[in-house]
């Protein structure tokens, strides 16, 4: 995603906004194993909600456009 840094005097230059990746292990209850991804604060927040196999199983499944 792009955007402007605005100064104090208004002028705007371009600027990116990255996403917030950090390097987690995660622990696997059906494989008994663990699992290192790469995955944002918010992916984290995802997989401590719904649990690591349902939210593989939610990113890898086809979204509905309508």
């Amino acid at each position: 995603m792009v955007g402007n840094n605005v100064s104090h005097s208004n002028r705007k230059t371009k600027r990116k906004f990255n996403p917030n990746l950090k390097t987690k292990r995660f622990w696997s209850e059906e494989e008994g194993r663990w699992f290192t991804l790469k995955v944002t604060a918010a992916g984290m927040k995802t997989i401590n909600k719904k649990g690591l196999a349902a939210a593989l199983k939610d990113a890898v499944a086809p979204k509905a456009v309508y």
